[in-house]
C-alpha cells in the first residue's frame, strides 16, 4: 500500500524578477513502512518536495496524496489536522522551544492533540528513554548537545505514532558518530513501529542507510532505485 503518491508535481518560486523552477513534473509513490532518502545537490528541490508532502506548502499543479488524503481536495484546516495527527517533522535546526524542558518539548504535539496530562508525561518519558535520553527529561535545549537536541526532536516527531516522519537534513549539524547513532534510532523505529521515514539529504551516510533513493536534479526526478 502506498502512503505517499506524487503525480506530475510542479512548483515555481518568484525571486524578484526571476522565476525559480523548484520542481518539474515529479511523479513517484512511496510504500507504507519505507525508509527513503530524497537526495540531490543544493537547489535540486528535495526540501521543497518534503515540504509539499508534509502539507507545509502547496504545489502549483499536480496531485499529492498522503495516506489516502488528496491534498488538492482538502481545506487548510483539514491539512492542519492531518499534519497534527499523521505527520511527524524533524527539522535541520531542531526547532525546540528554548524555555521548555526536553520532556515538555516532546509533550508539545500531544498537548495540541489534547491528550491528558498524565498520559503525555508517561509517553514523553518512555520515548526519551527509547532514544537514549533517560534522566535528561528536565533539561532545556541549551543544556543538551546538538545530538541530544536532535534526539529530542526525533522523540517529539514519533511520540504520537504518526504514519509518516519527514526529516529535513537531520544529520547536517551532527558529527558522523552522532549522526549514525541518530539514524540507528530512526531505523529501529521504522522496523519496530512501521513508521514511514522520508529524508531530504545530501549526506552519503543517510543515503547508505536508506533502503530507497529518489534522486533529484534541477527539480526533476533523475533516478529512483531500491537498494
Amino acid at each position: 500500500m502506498n502512503i505517499v503518491e506524487c503525480t506530475d508535481v510542479n512548483k515555481t518560486y518568484q525571486q524578484g524578477q526571476v522565476q525559480i523552477v523548484a520542481l518539474k513534473d515529479v511523479s513517484f509513490c512511496i510504500e507504507t513502512g519505507a525508509f527513503v532518502a530524497l537526495a540531490g545537490p543544493s537547489g535540486s528541490g528535495k526540501t521543497t518536495l518534503l515540504n509539499l508532502i508534509g502539507g507545509l506548502d502547496s504545489a502549483d499543479s499536480g496531485d499529492i496524496t498522503v495516506d489516502g488524503n488528496p491534498f488538492g481536495q482538502m481545506s487548510q484546516s483539514q491539512l492542519a489536522k492531518l499534519r497534527l495527527y499523521m505527520v511527524g517533522f524533524v527539522f535541520q535546526a531542531y526547532n525546540l522551544i528554548p524555555v521548555r524542558s526536553a520532556a515538555e518539548n516532546v509533550e508539545f504535539v500531544m498537548l495540541l492533540q489534547r491528550i491528558p496530562v498524565s498520559e503525555r508525561k508517561q509517553r514523553a518519558r518512555a520515548i526519551l528513554d527509547e532514544v537514549g535520553l533517560g534522566g535528561k527529561y528536565d533539561r532545556r535545549p541549551a543544556q543538551l548537545s546538538g545530538g541530544q537536541q536532535q534526539r529530542v526532536a526525533v522523540a517529539r516527531a514519533i511520540v504520537s505514532n504518526p504514519s509518516i516522519v519527514l526529516a529535513d537534513e537531520p544529520t547536517a549539524n551532527l558529527d558522523s558518530k552522532t549522526g549514525k547513532g541518530l539514524l540507528e534510532i530512526m531505523k529501529k523505529m521504522n522496523l519496530e513501529k512501521q513508521i514511514t521515514f522520508i529524508f531530504s539529504t545530501h549526506d552519503k551516510m543517510v543515503m547508505d542507510y536508506a533502503r530507497r533513493l529518489i534522486l533529484l536534479q534541477d527539480g526533476r526526478l533523475a533516478d529512483d532505485r531500491v537498494k
